[in-house]
């Protein structure tokens, strides 16, 4: 029989997960059509604000959903002690792109220490690709731990 048992993580608790990981999916909405994406992030525990560098192609449905400042979602995950401990945390806010001539010292700052590169990889050459940054101040910003007690069955 599987036992789990669920809490909730303190802030501090998300901070410090949220600041170890880089990685996560981002859920876009518009209407009611939702759009997701994995996605590399960069993370402020002071501000509580996430920075990210989106690339898009001109006709691609990612730009589509960026050029509407949709409400955003960004879940980050991890599992560790060989899947018994699974650990998320979720930030639902609106995503602001910030225009270049907007940068300050302190948003560069942020994307210079950045742990993905400022490309992506693509299966074959695109033009006109676009870089935004944005930056995520969530409303809400939660996390969630769940250990998981797995007995062997003999």
């Amino acid at each position: 029989m599987t036992l789990a048992h669920e809490t909730e993580m303190t802030e501090s608790e998300i901070d410090d997960f949220l600041g170890e990981h880089e990685t996560g999916v981002l859920s876009l909405a518009q209407g009611e059509q939702p759009y997701s994406i994995p996605i590399s992030y960069g993370y402020d525990a002071s501000e509580r604000t996430f920075f990210m560098r989106l690339v898009s192609t001109p006709e691609s449905e990612k730009r589509r959903f960026l050029a509407s400042s949709p409400h955003a979602r960004l879940v980050v995950y991890d599992e560790t002690g060989d899947k018994t401990t699974y650990r998320s945390a979720v930030a639902v806010g609106l995503l602001e792109e910030i225009p270049p001539e907007e940068l300050t010292v302190e948003h560069i700052e942020q994307y210079g220490a950045a742990k993905r590169p400022l490309f992506e990889i693509w299966g074959k050459s695109k033009q006109n690709l676009d870089i935004q940054l944005y930056e995520f101040e969530p409303t809400t910003l939660s996390g969630r731990r769940t250990e998981i007690d797995r007995e062997e069955n003999e």
